[in-house]
């Protein structure tokens, strides 16, 4: 099969989805976007209202400094590969909890295997912490390891873990956004 065939599969998988009660909340699930190709894959927490709303990830908000950041480095959206580890917006944008991210992991597990990224950049302290326990990477705060490159290299992958701060922290602490500036610049000079 075809890496979109593949995803295709996993796609319907997610949209009928009823493993726990985020299902029953949601308006779309939203499954991830772009080059299938892509060299780096930018992995979120959760779909937030915008997200929920059209199916797509980052759109809000955050999706707009989000496009800002990519063409700080010379990319757009169909360059790189866009996803979340949860598929299905938590109500009033809690946290995911433990059993949801459990329950919904294996999507992006999947996904990270079809798209074969040589980067991986975890948004925000969430998907960081999923993406460090599942290559077994010692976890700090996110204001210790942002920016820094992680490099994997075993039997099943060799690639680069590059955690970044989440483009919403921006928008509540515009003290970040050099910060993420900086960060996106490593992960160009890394692909």
């Amino acid at each position: 099969m075809s890496k979109k065939e593949d995803l295709d599969n996993i796609k319907y998988f997610v949209n009928n989805c009823r493993k726990c009660r985020l299902q029953t909340t949601r308006n779309n699930p939203v499954f991830g976007e772009g080059f299938l190709n892509a060299s780096i894959m930018f992995i979120g927490e959760a779909p937030g209202r915008n997200e929920d709303e059209s199916g797509r990830p980052f759109v809000g908000r955050a999706g707009k400094l989000f496009d800002e950041m990519l063409d700080s480095i010379g990319l757009k959206r169909n360059n790189v590969y866009i996803s979340n580890l949860i598929k299905c917006r938590p109500p009033k944008n809690r946290n995911p909890s433990k059993i949801e991210i459990t329950m919904c992991s294996e999507y992006i597990d999947k996904q990270i295997e079809i798209i074969r990224p040589v980067v991986i950049a975890p948004l925000g302290r969430i998907a960081i912490s999923y993406i460090f326990k599942k290559f077994e990477l010692p976890f700090e705060k996110i204001n210790r390891i942002h920016g820094k490159i992680y490099l994997i290299d075993n039997f099943l992958n060799k690639l680069k873990i590059i955690p970044i701060y989440h483009p919403a922290a921006v928008i509540y602490n515009k003290k970040l956004k050099n910060i993420l500036l900086a960060d996106f610049k490593v992960i160009k000079q890394n692909i």
